[in-house]
């Protein structure tokens, strides 16, 4: 069985869902580490509350991403703890070269927007304000692009006239929940391949 790290910066809501999966056997998959930059994050106390391996990794000065230097602590860990597939849920930070490069199509995403439209954040916000009657989630590969990598999978909910952006997001992380394993699951399994920009499930 394979290992999977999750890099959570807060609440750890997606967190929590592949945790319960893995415990059900829904995710074939073995829960290295969960690493945050926040040490009062509560997707730390999930992990722990789970008998999983939680760590605080100092993030250094930046706001938004990580320095090399402090990037390269974070690569180490992931080595350490023999990691095949790290995923990020809800970590908030660019990913940059050292992790691209010492994890290259191996690292995993989850967005509350069905991308390409909509990356960044206060995405609900945005879709509400542009009017379109449906949005959603994404799982898509990291790349130096933000929000831009090869998508696995999305997941479509619908936009009703009385939505504000938190009762968008509420039943767009349903949806999230539900298809970031089935996401975790296809790469796993080796059974797929990319052309260009798309993934093809080949098993």
């Amino acid at each position: 069985m394979k290992n999977i790290a999750v890099l959570a910066s807060g609440r750890g809501s997606n967190l929590e869902a592949i945790i319960k999966n893995i415990e059900k056997g829904t995710l074939q998959a073995n829960l290295a580490c969960v690493i945050s930059d926040n040490k009062d994050a509560r997707a730390l106390q999930i992990t722990r509350d789970h008998g999983f391996k939680a760590l605080y990794l100092d993030p250094g000065p930046k706001k938004t991403w990580l320095l090399p230097e402090f990037e390269e602590n974070y690569v180490k860990t992931l080595q350490e703890h023999n990691v095949d597939l790290v995923c990020l849920a809800g970590f908030m930070r660019i990913i940059k070269k050292p992790l691209l490069e010492a994890f290259k199509g191996r690292i995993l995403n989850i967005h509350p927007a069905l991308l390409p439209s909509f990356p960044g954040l206060e995405v609900q916000k945005k879709a509400l304000e542009y009017g379109v009657r449906f949005s959603g989630c994404t799982v898509h590969f990291v790349t130096e692009d933000v929000d831009a990598g090869p998508i696995i999978t999305q997941a479509v909910v619908p936009v009703l006239d009385d939505d504000t952006p938190d009762t968008l997001a509420a039943r767009i992380l349903k949806e999230e929940h539900r298809i970031y394993t089935e996401a975790i699951n296809i790469i796993l399994s080796g059974k797929y391949k990319i052309e260009g920009r798309r993934i093809i499930r080949t098993g």
